[in-house]
């Protein structure tokens, strides 16, 4: 066997693996030479292969050929699920003991997801889960797990995610000016794009908040809430004596539950209440992350029964409501527009009901799986969206913050006072 060939064959398919993984990952801009890359070694080394083997020699070095594409495709997995978070921390400048200014800060935290595909959020969950113990796909699988999910960038474009939640923010701060609050001030922040929370509240902490109101702007509790307050814990705000409170999730409010009957309402045209069916899309997980983070699905569910039951009082009828999900979980909302069509209604209506504003998913994903229905021509199927900026959907956000800054807060704010008159008087 030639050794200069037997190597030349290693190089390049170890080269191959590693041209893959960077095509699977890389920002689209980048997908045409990792592919041409990837193409291009992998032919030489076919050639290297067929040209200077034969027989049992030809085996033997497809073989290492084989080994040394999976090495270089397993280094190159590696090292990009190794990526570090680059979102920037800004640094704590205020001092221990600093009273503030006397102001409250509303830290917006949502989800979050970039406009243009940017797999970092992934890449900090994956990790999440292996430091959890908690099964997710293997390992060599992911860098496809994130090609799919750059396909689906490419399908939509952009993804509406950031700047709905921008306008959300800033329809939220309205409504505290309208009623005479000037002084509190809005951070937004994001799980998976920046800033991240723990930013959000050193900049609410350097910009001299007395007291700090955190708005989780998601359905239900889960790994994601819970991956924001860890990343906020961190910050130590007790340290400076700035009081700081969670709303918690939003599956238990009666007013986002009403945004959903008036924005069905809004879309019934000449159609009968009693003719319409009402689909409400859940996200889901999977059936073993229930172990770890059960109050996920149980919140799901409940705020979609709890939609529904309003939507039953409104007039609807319960036979044409129902629930399915988006992924992991059944049943899937191909089946149950199918089955909604046969109980004889007229119009069709879904929502992506735990997607606090428009993203990948509501955009595409739900969007793609209702599209997988057999309905009959013509026949009327109206995507109602996610959350956004519905003054309902601002209200319910709102009242979750104003109980924190009130009545709970008062008695914490006796108490800041206490301890800078305190910090003050020390020599």
């Amino acid at each position: 066997m030639d050794p200069a060939s037997l190597l030349a064959l290693i190089v390049l398919t170890f080269l191959c693996g590693i041209s893959l993984v960077r095509y699977l990952v890389v920002h689209s801009l980048q997908m045409s030479s990792a592919l041409v890359a990837t193409c291009a070694t992998a032919f030489l080394g076919l050639a290297v292969l067929l040209v200077s083997f034969r027989d049992g020699q030809l085996i033997a070095a497809a073989l290492l050929g084989v080994a040394a594409f999976a090495a270089g495709y397993h280094l190159a997995t590696r090292r990009v699920l190794s990526r570090e978070d680059a979102r920037p921390l800004p640094p704590l400048t205020r001092a221990r003991g600093d009273p503030g200014q006397g102001r409250t800060a509303v830290v917006y935290f949502t989800h979050g997801e970039p406009a243009t595909y940017d797999p970092i959020g992934w890449l900090n969950q994956f990790r999440e889960f292996d430091e959890q113990k908690v099964p997710f796909i293997p390992v060599f699988a992911r860098p496809i797990f994130i090609y799919l999910l750059r396909r689906k960038y490419l399908q939509v474009g952009l993804s509406r995610h950031h700047e709905m939640h921008q306008r959300m923010i800033r329809r939220l701060e309205e409504s505290f000016r309208a009623d005479g609050d000037t002084t509190t001030r809005f951070y937004l922040s994001f799980l998976d794009d920046h800033p991240r929370p723990d930013a959000a509240v050193i900049q609410a902490l350097n910009e001299g908040a007395s007291a700090i109101v955190v708005a989780e702007v998601f359905v239900s509790i889960s790994n994601h809430t819970k991956e924001g307050e860890d990343l906020i814990e961190r910050v130590r705000v007790e340290d400076f004596g700035v009081p700081l409170r969670l709303s918690g999730p939003l599956w238990d409010s009666d007013t986002l539950h009403s945004m959903f009957v008036q924005r069905a309402n809004a879309h019934l045209g000449d159609t009968d209440k009693s003719k319409v069916g009402v689909l409400l899309v859940g996200h889901g997980q999977p059936d073993v992350w229930d172990k770890e983070f059960p109050t996920e699905t149980e919140h799901e569910i409940e705020f979609r029964r709890r939609i529904i039951r309003r939507l039953v009082e409104d007039g609807y009828r319960s036979e044409n409501l129902d629930l399915a999900w988006m992924e992991f979980k059944r049943p899937r909302p191909a089946e149950k527009v199918e089955q909604l069509i046969g109980n004889g209604v007229e119009k069709i209506m879904y929502f992506s009901a735990a997607i606090s504003a428009e993203a990948i998913h509501s955009q595409s994903d739900i969007p793609d799986l209702v599209a997988k229905a057999r309905v009959p021509a013509g026949f009327p199927i109206i995507n109602l969206g996610a959350w956004n900026d519905d003054p309902i959907v601002i209200q319910a956000i709102k009242e979750r913050i104003v109980p924190l800054m009130t009545d709970r807060f008062a008695a914490d704010m006796s108490t800041l006072t206490i301890y800078s008159e305190a910090q003050a008087a020390k020599p």
